[in-house]
C-alpha cells in the first residue's frame, strides 16, 4: 500500500473517488459534500491532495483546501474504498496529508469538520481539538461547498453556528500526551450522540 502526495497520473481515479464518496454518504445516512471529477482533478493537479494506491487501484484520498487568504487549511474529503477498509488506512491517509499541509502552509490553521465518529477519533489522536464554528474560517466560500450536504438546512438554521459536524482545530502546541487518555473515545462518543439527539429533536417539530 503506498500512501503519496497526488500527481497527474492520478487524474484517471478522479471519477471512481467522487463515487465512492457519494456512496459512502448514501451508506453512513449522514451529510458528505458531493464533489465533481473536475473538482477532484483540479486538486490532484495542483499537488493539494494525498492518494493511496495499491498494486494500481485506488484505495484512499483526501485533498487539501485553503481559505481567508491561506489563513486556514481544512484536510477534506478524505475517503478509503470499501476493498480497503477496516485496516488503518484513514488514519494514514489523515497523518500523512497533516504533515504535508504543516509543511506547505507553515503558518496556517488546520481544522477539519465531520459527523464521522471514526474520523473524530483519528483527529483527536493526531492532535485536533473539538472547537466551535466560530474558531473556524468565515470564508463565505467554505460554508457554500457545504450545499451538497444533506444536513445544510441544519446550519442555515443556526446561522453557521453549529450543525451535526464537528469543528476540529489543529494545535501545533498540543500536548500528545493527551490522546493517550481513556476518556476520550467516550467523549467523542457522548458528543455525537448529543448533536444528534439535539438536531433530530428540532427536526420532529
Amino acid at each position: 500500500m503506498k500512501v503519496v502526495i497526488a500527481n497527474i497520473s492520478h487524474i484517471k481515479f478522479s471519477e471512481v473517488i467522487c463515487e465512492t464518496i457519494k456512496e459512502s454518504a448514501k451508506v453512513r445516512g449522514t451529510g458528505i459534500a458531493e464533489r465533481t471529477p473536475e473538482y477532484i482533478t483540479k486538486k490532484i493537479s495542483t499537488g493539494d491532495a494525498v492518494i493511496a494506491i495499491h498494486k494500481g487501484e485506488f484505495a484512499g484520498f483526501c485533498y487539501i483546501e485553503t481559505w481567508d487568504n491561506k489563513a486556514f487549511v481544512v484536510n477534506s474529503g478524505l475517503i478509503v474504498h470499501p476493498n480497503f477498509r477496516n485496516q488503518g488506512l484513514a488514519k494514514k491517509i489523515k497523518k500523512q496529508i497533516l504533515e504535508y499541509s504543516k509543511e506547505k502552509y507553515l503558518d496556517a490553521k488546520i481544522f477539519g469538520i465531520t459527523t464521522g465518529l471514526a474520523v473524530l477519533k483519528i483527529n483527536y489522536e493526531l492532535g485536533y481539538q473539538p472547537v466551535t464554528f466560530s474558531e473556524l474560517t468565515t470564508d463565505e466560500a467554505f460554508w457554500n461547498g457545504c450545499k451538497t450536504c444533506k444536513n445544510y438546512d441544519v446550519l442555515l438554521r443556526t446561522d453557521k453556528k453549529m450543525c451535526l459536524c464537528t469543528g476540529m482545530l489543529y494545535d501545533p502546541n498540543y500536548d500528545k500526551k493527551v490522546k493517550e487518555h481513556p476518556y476520550n473515545s467516550k467523549v467523542l462518543s457522548r458528543l455525537k450522540r448529543i448533536k444528534q439527539a439535539l438536531f433530530l429533536k428540532k427536526n420532529k417539530k
